[in-house]
């Protein structure tokens, strides 16, 4: 696992147990952000997504943390096999951390907060969704760094944005509700519909991009492998796609 030393802006590598404590981000992605590439090669500073990795270990910094996953430059994407690796390690990786940062970059605390949540991008991507859920504690930031509360103090107002009921008892929900809760969501690559899943099922499967819908359909199958719920089946779309199990999360749409 490659982490940000949150004073030097340094990458560092680690393994199994040396893992140290860390704080890790999860933000939605704009352009020009600063990749694992950009900054080993120090191109880095002179990109517009290094504020957002200067704001985020100058946070952790002064709460006293070391270190900081970032996930735009820890993860080099050049290399399929640390991204597999990286991909199905995600979610335990989030909720193994201290602390989320959850940056909301079209989120300004100085007007209507709470309107301003309601429309956020963030809650629209498919990979926030295990970043909301994975972690202990997220404390959300808005586009200046500010805190504008916690998945605990939002908790209510979270639950009517994304139509997860108990953020804390998620785990004990039937298959067709967790995927009901990334049915409005979107991803760049369409296999990620299925990748960004794969934690909350608690399932592991080798990343082929190119594969279109049917890695959620092989989520699917894998999710079977160690499930009897069939609630798996209770889903609906207009187009027959000629097999018992559904070609997107959008098919669980309520």
């Amino acid at each position: 696992m490659r982490l940000v030393n949150t004073t030097t802006l340094t990458l560092h590598t680690f393994f199994d147990k040396a893992v140290p404590d860390y704080v890790i981000l999860s933000h939605r992605w704009d352009d020009e952000e600063v990749t694992f590439q950009d900054f080993q090669s120090g191109r880095g500073p002179g990109m517009p997504g290094y504020a957002k990795i200067q704001g985020c270990c100058a946070k952790a910094k002064s709460e006293g943390w070391e270190y900081a996953w970032i996930d735009s430059c820890c993860i080099d994407k050049s290399s399929s096999a640390e991204l597999s690796e990286a991909i199905n390690s995600m979610f335990k990786w989030y909720e193994r951390a201290r602390l989320c940062y959850a940056y909301l970059s079209d989120v300004d605390g100085k007007l209507n907060v709470p309107a301003q949540l309601e429309r956020s991008a963030w809650f629209t991507r498919g990979w926030t969704l295990q970043e909301l859920l994975a972690p202990t504690i997220v404390i959300f930031f808005d586009r200046h760094w500010s805190d504008i509360g916690s998945k605990r103090s939002l908790g209510n107002r979270l639950s009517r944005i994304t139509g997860i009921r108990d953020m804390w008892d998620y785990r004990s929900c039937c298959i067709a509700e967790k995927m009901s809760w990334a049915a409005h969501r979107r991803t760049t690559r369409v296999e990620d519909e299925a990748y960004s899943l794969m934690g909350l099922f608690d399932v592991n499967m080798p990343l082929l991009y190119g594969e279109g819908e049917k890695a959620f359909q092989r989520l699917q199958q894998e999710i079977l492998k160690s499930s009897n719920d069939e609630s798996l089946f209770a889903w609906y779309s207009m187009e027959d796609n000629g097999t018992i199990l559904a070609s997107s999360p959008r098919s669980f749409a309520g």
